[in-house]
């Protein structure tokens, strides 16, 4: 992560692992991938850093998660959304759009 991002993930990290879940089952290194990518780079995330999130979002009952044996014998843990988690993040998306909108007309004005 960006030191001047940092601030502004804070408040948004669970919406952005939803949203990037949303888009189908994940295990954590592909979603830290995938966070990365679609930011653009902006954010980035490390393992360390997404774990906490997973777990609380899983205790939660907004993720659930599942493991799988790798053909080398390995386990990987699959997360996927809940009902209930597409729920959530279908209300915070709608607060977030409004959240955006009205900072946009704060800010837009602000070089004026």
């Amino acid at each position: 992560m960006k030191s001047h991002s940092r601030e502004l993930l804070k408040g948004t990290a669970d919406t952005l692992v939803l949203s990037i879940l949303a888009q189908g089952e994940m295990y954590g290194y592909q979603a830290v991938r995938e966070l990365n990518r679609r930011s653009e780079g902006f954010f980035r995330f490390h393992e360390g850093t997404l774990y906490p999130i997973l777990h609380r979002l899983e205790n939660q009952g907004l993720l659930q998660g599942r493991w799988q044996r790798m053909p080398n014998g390995m386990e990987r843990r699959y997360y996927s959304l809940t009902q209930h988690g597409v729920q959530v993040l279908a209300q915070r998306l709608t607060e977030w759009t409004g959240f955006a909108r009205a900072v946009d007309l704060i800010t837009s004005g602000a070089g004026a």
